[in-house]
């Protein structure tokens, strides 16, 4: 069962097939008893006619004799104020359901007789009535009877009426039941051929439909089926033209695939810089031990400590992306940008801090206390190394934003460049010597910290000509 339901378009026809096979249920059993209540009635209305007919002869003096009592071969009594079956069909052989099962009419009291009791007893057979006239409560009750042979069943009415002589008389009167019982199994019968048939369609069609409804989901499963299986994340998957949901996954899945495939590339091209990055300090450094090994007299020491020392820097450059890639989360630790800045400025040969914010400790936000120095070091190098003769670090907040500007009275950055300077192992043609240019990985790191902290870090013309980075943060 679990397979056979594997699937969407199974479980979808389905569905509908349950939930159309319960709307036609429940909209059957209403046909079946509305028409059924519809017919009663009409039963009911045709055996009060019958008996509101004779009750009418009865009241204007017509005999038993010559009651009309075999219209229709319908069962039909009349019995008197005692119960006693006075007039009765002919052909009536058998009745149940009226209260007096007698068929054959027993001989009337005297119209004295009669009259004796018809004052005293108006209160107690019901609705009080003057002579002549007909009761217009009738009292509806179902039963059979056999009549010339043939039994059936009858919903019988009973009406009352006056009369002068005889006094009050109760007629009862049947309409057949067949027709409903007829028309209610023709319509059961009906509904038990016509459902399942309605059934099978509905599911068949349901089937189609999603089968065509999904076809361009299989189309997008066979091609990313073919995508992992060639690594190609080149390769797209089909949009349909109907501009429904599945259109819109296919283009979320483009779109994925995009940025999958970005990702990659800058994977690739990370491992590709790095290589060449860790490539030539290694060698230098190798060089340098291999000379020293046949010539020791002409061992480089202070080449080999600045190799090793850019070695370590870079791997430790290195490390700190991969932590910020895996998704590493800043500490939530409380920092004072002020107090960080003059700490990393220290030691700096004309670098200077300018706090703008007043008091001590007005400049703070949340973060790694390490990272959030990594930050302001990596801008202090870089500005150090393209500035004339100074560097100049402001503090200050503004708004719900702590900002700390670095700028420089170098020959600054050109538009062009100003994105482009935050890629990782770019640098601009006027520093790409080892000794001055670096890795190419300060400002990248310092952009993706950045950001991990909910900030910003962008890059405009400074007040002296050169560079201004300014580090946006959302204050504590």
């Amino acid at each position: 069962m679990s397979r056979l339901l594997g699937s969407v378009r199974a479980r979808a026809t389905l569905g509908a097939t349950l939930v159309v096979a319960v709307a036609l249920v429940a909209a059957g059993t209403a046909v079946l008893l509305s028409l059924r209540s519809n017919l009663l009635g009409e039963a009911g209305t045709q055996a009060e006619r019958s008996a509101r007919e004779v009750a009418t002869e009865l009241a204007v003096g017509t005999p038993y004799a010559d009651l009309s009592l075999d219209v229709d071969d319908r069962p039909v009594q009349v019995v008197d104020e005692d119960g006693t079956l006075v007039a009765a069909g002919e052909d009536l052989e058998r009745i149940t359901g009226t209260g007096v099962d007698a068929v054959k009419p027993q001989p009337a009291a005297s119209p004295g007789d009669a009259g004796d009791d018809d004052g005293d007893d108006d209160d107690d057979a019901g609705e009080p009535l003057e002579p002549g006239e007909i009761g217009e409560r009738t009292t509806i009750s179902d039963g059979s009877a056999t009549i010339d042979g043939d039994a059936e069943d009858y919903r019988f009415a009973a009406v009352p009426v006056e009369t002068e002589d005889r006094g009050r008389l109760t007629v009862y009167a049947g309409a057949p039941l067949s027709a409903e019982h007829g028309a209610v199994n023709t319509a059961l019968t009906v509904m038990l051929i016509g459902f399942p048939v309605l059934l099978a369609v509905v599911g068949w069609v349901t089937w189609l439909v999603t089968r065509r409804a999904l076809r361009p989901v299989e189309g997008i499963r066979r091609e990313m089926a073919a995508i992992t299986a060639s690594e190609d994340l080149a390769r797209r998957v089909p949009v349909p033209g109907t501009h429904d949901e599945v259109a819109r996954l296919a283009s979320t899945t483009n779109e994925t695939l995009a940025a999958l495939e970005a990702s990659v590339e800058r994977q690739r091209r990370f491992v590709a810089d790095a290589s060449h990055e860790l490539r030539s300090p290694i060698a230098s450094l190798r060089t340098q031990l291999e000379v020293a090994a046949a010539h020791p007299e002409l061992l480089d020491l202070d080449g080999a400590v600045e190799d090793t020392v850019r070695l370590q820097r870079l791997a430790a450059d290195l490390l700190l992306l991969a932590r910020l890639d895996a998704g590493e989360r800043p500490a939530d630790a409380r920092v004072d940008l002020a107090v960080l800045a003059r700490e990393e400025a220290a030691g700096r040969a004309g670098v200077s801090v300018r706090e703008e914010g007043g008091e001590t400790g007005a400049v703070t936000v949340a973060g790694s206390r390490g990272q959030l120095g990594r930050v302001l070091a990596n801008l202090l190098d870089n500005a150090q190394r393209h500035a004339r003769s100074a560097v100049v670090v402001s503090v200050r907040r503004d708004g719900g934003l702590a900002v700390v500007g670095v700028a420089d009275d170098g020959d600054g950055v050109p538009e062009a460049d100003r994105e482009r300077i935050f890629e990782r192992f770019v640098r601009l043609d006027d520093a790409r010597s080892r000794d001055d240019g670096g890795a190419g990985l300060g400002l990248a790191i310092a952009r993706d910290v950045a950001v991990r902290h909910g900030g910003t870090l962008t890059v405009h013309g400074g007040p002296a000509g050169g560079a201004l980075f300014e580090l946006r943060l959302p204050a504590a």
